[in-house]
């Protein structure tokens, strides 16, 4: 029988989508809605579940972002074999995305039995929603907004590739949060920082979802409910990041700060009563 229903599915997709890149928590957000649904959260199936959907949010990157990426890649192919397009700022900028993605595979795999197991309690996902928050405030208070994306270079695509680590290890933390406080710190401008967020993300995120299929699919959940929560995650992290986009034109990362805090106390409350099983 499998452990996540089709119904389900649809509810972890919604909350994958609207939550993977916004500096809220994918993960602790989905661990807090498979405790709510009674969804064993340690389980391996349920662990490779919530890698796969993610696959359909990153997916809406690649959909959204088709026109930068295909411009990225095209740069990196010519400059493979051509010298002089090995100054092209895009060029140099997808050799970034893939040095800044090695440190976060070797510590994922690395440290994969910690993340599966004691790492993934729902109270370290609370005190990391809570300690994340703290990060952010303190980023939008250093933060100068001095330069743009085609002022990026290697060392802050290394350091904020780096930074992705905080959220592998302490879920809750959020990857984007963490990125997004990383890049404001180095002085990129929002949109800057959360564009970079997002291509940082493309391979890692891929990369883990590929990885977590075979566990997702090895008995524990079934076919439509990973199509399903697949779809909705897609369609939904769309929406998502259009918003994202405009929001942050013209907004800080303040309310995120006030609504982690928020869903943080929530969740030691709903634990502390045994609401909800760590």
């Amino acid at each position: 029988m499998s452990v996540i229903g089709v119904g389900q599915a649809v509810v972890l997709g919604l909350v994958e989508g609207v939550t993977e890149f916004l500096p809220v928590s994918s993960t602790g957000h989905l661990k807090l809605a498979e405790g709510i649904m009674n969804i064993p959260v340690d389980d391996d199936a349920v662990v490779g579940f919530t890698a796969v959907i993610q696959t359909g949010a990153i997916a809406a990157v690649f959909v959204y972002f088709f026109k930068d990426i295909k411009q990225f890649v095209g740069a990196w192919l010519r400059g493979l074999t051509n010298r002089e397009e090995r100054d092209n700022h895009d060029y140099k900028f997808t050799w970034w995305v893939i040095y800044a993605t090695i440190p976060i595979v070797i510590v994922g795999l690395a440290a994969k039995p910690l993340i599966d197991g004691p790492l993934g309690s729902l109270w370290v996902v609370a005190f990391s929603l809570i300690g994340g928050s703290i990060v952010i405030w303190c980023a939008e208070q250093m933060a100068r907004f001095k330069r743009g994306e085609d002022q990026v270079t290697l060392k802050d695509a290394m350091i904020v590739g780096c930074s992705q680590i905080l959220a592998l290890l302490f879920p809750g933390f959020s990857r984007s949060g963490a990125t997004i406080s990383t890049a404001l710190i180095r002085d990129l401008d929002r949109v800057a920082a959360t564009r970079l967020s997002f291509f940082l993300g493309l391979p890692a995120l891929t990369g883990a979802g590929l990885y977590e299929l075979k566990d997702a699919t090895s008995g524990g959940v079934g076919a439509p409910a990973l199509v399903v929560g697949t779809l909705v995650s897609f369609v939904v992290a769309y929406a998502s990041i259009a918003w994202l986009l405009k929001y942050i034109a013209h907004h800080s990362f303040n309310a995120f700060v006030i609504y982690r805090i928020v869903v943080g106390f929530l969740m030691i409350g709903l634990l502390t009563t045994g609401v909800l099983d760590s």
